[in-house]
């Protein structure tokens, strides 16, 4: 089944095309067919992956998947939130956005730097579906003083993960995908597909 992946992100094509490649998704990114970034004006998560999965799928007639994504900081009120991919601003790239968190927590000590990692997955099946799969993963960690490892993207190289004592960078793929918060929203996403790919298939 030709899915499109409402997503420019090379990192998460990869991340994605990776958990589900057991699944029936033949997965193509949405840059080749020439569909535009969407006008992300929603005010969660939630909203954000339904406006890309439904805009991506009225241009290619296609079922889309859409991820929103983002990094919570408690100490600055679940900020970036919703904006972690323009945190520094619109068309700002990972090193900017990691620049600027960092100056933002400069001050915050140990102890008060906990930070999570947030995943909504939108399946729709048309642009007109008025009941998307939508699945949600969640990871909890630290924010590090400075970036350490080179694996991963977007502010992997600032989230320590406790139980592994490093950073997400400095993860292998592999366990990375297998404890994300994508990877969690994914694992989900590939059961529901499961269940409702007879279904999907026979229309």
């Amino acid at each position: 089944m030709k899915v499109v992946l409402a997503s420019g992100n090379q990192g998460k094509l990869r991340e994605i095309q990776s958990i589900l490649s057991d699944s029936p998704i033949h997965l193509i990114p949405q840059s080749e067919y020439k569909v535009p970034e969407a006008i992300e004006n929603g005010l969660s998560f939630v909203e954000n992956a339904i406006i890309k999965a439904r805009f991506a799928s009225q241009l290619t007639d296609l079922p889309a998947i859409a991820d929103d994504s983002g990094i919570e900081l408690d100490a600055l009120n679940g900020a970036p939130g919703i904006y972690s991919a323009r945190y520094a601003g619109q068309g700002a790239g990972d090193k900017a956005n990691n620049a600027k968190l960092l100056q933002d927590m400069l001050s915050v000590p140990d102890g008060k730097r906990q930070a999570r990692f947030q995943c909504v997955i939108v399946f729709m099946r048309h642009h007109l579906d008025p009941m998307p799969i939508i699945c949600q993963g969640t990871w909890e960690g630290e924010l590090l003083h400075q970036a350490s490892g080179d694996n991963g993207f977007g502010y992997d190289p600032l989230f320590y993960v406790p139980e592994q004592q490093c950073s997400s960078a400095q993860l292998s793929p592999e366990l990375k995908n297998s404890i994300s918060h994508r990877g969690q929203a994914l694992a989900l996403f590939a059961r529901a597909l499961k269940k409702h790919f007879p279904l999907m298939s026979s229309q």
